[in-house]
């Protein structure tokens, strides 16, 4: 994990996340006192557990944007689930240990994925070795006796080949030969198909059985023909899976997790128990709610790639809390969320920032987009005052579903012009004020049409 000051993690979080600084703040300070902890030595260390958080706000405020974008930041283990995808424990749905599984899986996989670009120079050349062999066996070094005075001939054949080999190495290189068909030997794992029909969490165990079997069970060895160029790509995924120690990349991966892993727990007001919610559905919220309570409090979870405890990851929820409160949720459960925060609702102001200040500004988006078929397409002042005054209204006549309505409006402003992009390469269009009244306005205006297409 990096370690950044939360002054520092508050300023890269602004860069793409207009507003919102007391949610910056406290995600901040979550962030530094894990590195905190790791610091401090002795005992005490271990008593010391993150302090989760809850984010409350409407949709499309940052809830789910600040949390992905901290994960990326300290380069930390992250996963974004959703609370209603889970059931309790008896009921046909998800299981609420799969988040750690599922946590531990993701991290597996970028440890590998960066472990095999670093060899991915040493595994290119194997590969294309192994391609070589194919195309042109190398022969074996012809050995005479000395006293027949033939050392010279037979040391010539051999370069003769080298060189060759060579020659045909700069056309793999060079793609002349990714058309040309070979005959490889491919090795595959020899396993039964798995299919289990049984209730919660069990379509999970089946696929867990499946890649145990993958391992353990006998390997066959059968010739496919393919392309040299596929050859190239199957054979350096190969040489890079040798390449690498799986078991220091799991063990790197279960620690990461435990130590610096992120959960965001998206839409946990769905699980609280509101004043118009039905009975049975109350009994399966609190019941998820139980299942919650163990996992974030510190618990071990059986994963393929051994036992995970969840003591020292950071748990962050967050949900709009329309039809109810935090409070709503189970007194356990509430204990477990001590710090919160509400971010506030997105007016026509913040739509203007969001539109061209953050780096990742919907503006630079379009802008970017549209110069890859050489149209170089700019927004004056005045349009994107417009936008922003438009997504505002519409939001306070439908659904207020925050910046995500600047989605909606910038793909029906510039739908005519993305479509017929292709054929207008080397054209300017300026985007005024006027043009986007022209657009929009009138369905803006219209609060039946603005329900379907904005």
């Amino acid at each position: 994990m990096k370690e950044m000051k939360p002054s520092e993690i508050v300023a890269d979080l602004g860069k793409y996340i207009i507003g919102q600084e007391q949610a910056k703040r406290a995600i901040a300070i979550a962030i530094r006192n894990r590195w905190r902890r790791r610091s401090i030595e002795g005992d005490i260390s271990k008593e010391i557990y993150p302090k989760n958080i809850i984010m409350i706000g409407p949709t499309g405020v940052g809830k789910t944007e600040i949390a992905k974008r901290m994960a990326g930041l300290i380069d930390a283990p992250f996963i974004k689930v959703e609370a209603t995808k889970f059931t309790e424990v008896g009921y046909h749905g998800g299981d609420v240990n799969s988040i750690v599984r599922s946590l531990v899986k993701t991290s597996v996989s970028r440890l590998e994925n960066r472990e095999k670009q670093k060899v991915a120079e040493t595994a290119q050349k194997n590969a294309e070795e192994r391609v070589l062999d194919i195309l042109m066996p190398r022969q074996e070094p012809i050995r005479l006796p000395s006293d027949i005075g033939l050392e010279e001939e037979a040391s010539a054949g051999t370069e003769s080949n080298e060189k060759s080999r060579e020659k045909l190495r700069q056309q793999l290189r060079a793609g002349r030969l990714d058309e040309r068909e070979i005959e490889v030997e491919m090795e595959t794992a020899v396993t039964p198909m798995i299919e289990v029909f049984s209730g919660q969490g069990m379509e999970e165990m089946g696929m867990e059985l499946q890649n145990m079997f993958e391992n353990i069970g006998p390997r066959s060895r059968k010739n496919k023909k393919m392309k040299v160029g596929e050859a190239v790509r199957v054979f350096s995924q190969e040489e890079a899976e040798k390449l690498i120690n799986k078991e220091r990349i799991i063990s790197q991966a279960v620690e990461l997790v435990e130590n610096s892993g992120i959960v965001f727990l998206d839409e946990i007001d769905k699980i609280a128990r509101g004043k118009d919610s039905h009975r049975d559905l109350d009994v399966s919220r609190e019941g998820v709610q139980r299942d919650l309570l163990p996992l974030v409090d510190g618990t071990t979870v059986a994963t393929r790639y051994g036992n995970v405890k969840t003591d020292y990851i950071l748990f962050i929820a967050a949900g709009a809390f329309h039809k109810n409160k935090p409070s709503d949720l189970m007194p356990e459960l509430q204990g477990r969320f001590p710090i919160r925060v509400e971010l506030d609702s997105l007016g026509r102001d913040e739509f203007i920032q969001i539109l061209k200040e953050p780096d990742n500004a919907l503006v630079k988006q379009y802008t970017a987009l549209l110069q890859t078929e050489n149209v170089n397409i700019t927004f004056t002042a005045g349009a994107v005052e417009k936008l922003a005054d438009i997504a505002f209204s519409v939001n306070n006549k439908t659904v207020n579903i925050g910046a995500r309505r600047l989605y909606t409006i910038m793909e029906k402003l510039l739908e005519d012009i993305s479509f017929n992009a292709p054929d207008m390469p080397g054209t300017k269009i300026k985007v005024d004020k006027k043009m986007v009244e022209e657009q929009l306005s009138s369905i803006a205006e219209d609060e039946d049409l603005s329900k379907y297409i904005l």
